[in-house]
């Protein structure tokens, strides 16, 4: 069939392939997922029943793919950074895009009854994915400096709003009109003074998300230098700071 007639349409598929040299950073999104969270009951303002099943749909794309070195996630999103030299898949981006979204996909969905096992799929969940390629490790410090500041500013708007709306019994107009305008500290003051909730108690998963990270095993570094064995972790940290980083040298390297 190689041979036929017909194989002058392959001519058409035409090469995608990414830069060398540069990180690729792979984002996955939920799609139409305020719906989907709402068909399926989700808890407000966060389910941690739903994240820990993103949390680990991300575990298994991670252990799948062991170019990824580090992954983050807040909400119905997931961000997959691979090493710097990886050749996965040639470094095509169709490729890689499509594979690693499908697979995220069909965990999230294999994994829905072990973390929602009273609440069966009505429909099925997709996401899509997009890559950035990002030319040195400022940039990816950066990106995922501007998803973890996204994933605080959008919990504590949402926690202040939908304590307006359970505890406060305000609707969602009347909600956002009491927010609009307000800063940070006037938000935490609507928390404190009107619910007695003191938004630095509130669950560290939620203010700061879900940091997957491939860490080396062994005690000395000559038995990571021998074995370079890893184990992914989940940790619920500030990526922004240098601590995070300088801990973790080898990640950008």
């Amino acid at each position: 069939m190689a041979n036929s007639r017909f194989a002058y349409v392959r001519k058409y598929e035409l090469p995608d392939p990414l830069l060398p040299g540069v990180f690729l950073l792979l984002r996955i999104d939920g799609h139409s997922f305020h719906r989907f969270s709402d068909e399926h009951g989700f808890d407000k303002p966060n389910d941690v029943r739903a994240l820990r099943l993103m949390d680990q749909a991300a575990r298994q794309v991670m252990e799948e793919y062991p170019d990824i070195v580090l992954a983050f996630g807040e909400s119905d999103e997931y961000s997959f950074l691979l090493r710097r030299q990886t050749t996965l898949y040639n470094r095509r981006q169709a490729k890689i895009v499509s594979t690693l979204t499908s697979y995220f996909t069909s965990s999230y969905v294999f994994n829905w009854s072990k973390y929602f096992p009273d609440t069966p799929l009505r429909y099925p969940p997709s996401f899509d994915g997009r890559i950035v390629v990002y030319p040195t490790e400022r940039e990816v410090r950066d990106y995922f400096a501007w998803r973890q500041a996204d994933t605080h500013i959008n919990n504590l708007y949402n926690t202040v709003f939908w304590a307006l709306i359970q505890k406060g019994g305000e609707t969602a107009t009347q909600a956002h009109a009491t927010l609009r305008g307000t800063v940070s500290s006037q938000k935490h003051e609507i928390l404190f003074g009107r619910f007695d909730i003191n938004y630095n108690s509130i669950d560290e998963r939620f203010k700061k998300g879900s940091i997957l990270v491939r860490e080396e095993v062994g005690n000395s570094k000559k038995e990571k230098e021998k074995a370079r064995q890893t184990k992914i972790e989940l940790v619920h940290c500030d990526i922004i700071k240098d601590t995070f980083w300088n801990a973790r040298p080898a990640l950008l390297s």
